[in-house]
């Protein structure tokens, strides 16, 4: 199938919390420019563009002052709908993704469903409080936003682990792949991979 538009997807989100733009190129080359104000949270979003070959821009005012949760809540909202106008119909992409990653002692699984109907599976165990200055909880109300707001069906598991680092990396690296996946057009697949003609 060839490709009829270029699949990006951008998004301007500004409320009395958070100023946020995002642009998300699927078909990029995993370059990004990242400025949320959370160290880490840049670094797993970098890690995100670059292992699942996206071309991301994130740049993020937030109200620091009160925590990061708003900040990174939002962006994942952002990002969500960022994807979910990249993809447009969803016409010949493969819908499904999944990888098993590791890094380091971390095993991480994640299996993606772009199915429109959104929902998160989320098992991991974190051990510490925050890692840097993002606080450790709010990993799962990143991936929570992002699911919704995409229309996604979205698994991610701990297979094993002990650095709480090398967990959440793992974890952002594997949704990568898995979106990668998922996001992939397939010759054979005619209009939407689904029995009611829509997703």
């Amino acid at each position: 199938m060839e490709q009829e538009r270029e699949r990006i997807g951008e998004v301007t989100r500004k409320t009395g919390e958070t100023d946020i733009y995002v642009s998300l190129n699927i078909d990029g080359s995993g370059k990004a420019d990242i400025a949320t104000g959370i160290g880490f949270f840049d670094h797993m979003l970098n890690n995100f563009a670059r292992h699942g070959l996206f071309d991301l821009t994130v740049q993020v005012k937030g109200d620091l002052y009160v925590d990061c949760h708003h900040t990174i809540e939002d962006t994942g909202i952002a990002l969500g709908v960022a994807i979910r106008k990249a993809l447009g119909d969803k016409a010949g992409i493969r819908r499904y993704g999944s990888a098993l990653l590791p890094m380091d002692e971390a095993l991480y699984m994640c299996a993606i469903d772009l199915s429109g109907r959104p929902y998160l599976v989320y098992e991991a165990n974190l051990t510490a409080e925050r890692v840097g200055t993002m606080d450790t909880e709010m990993v799962r109300e990143f991936f929570y936003a992002l699911s919704y707001s995409a229309g996604m069906n979205l698994h991610i598991r701990e297979i094993s682990g002990a650095n709480n680092h090398h967990k959440i990396e793992c974890m952002f690296k594997a949704f990568a792949k898995a979106l990668d996946a998922a996001t992939q057009t397939d010759e054979r697949i005619q209009s939407v991979l689904s029995t009611k003609g829509t997703l």
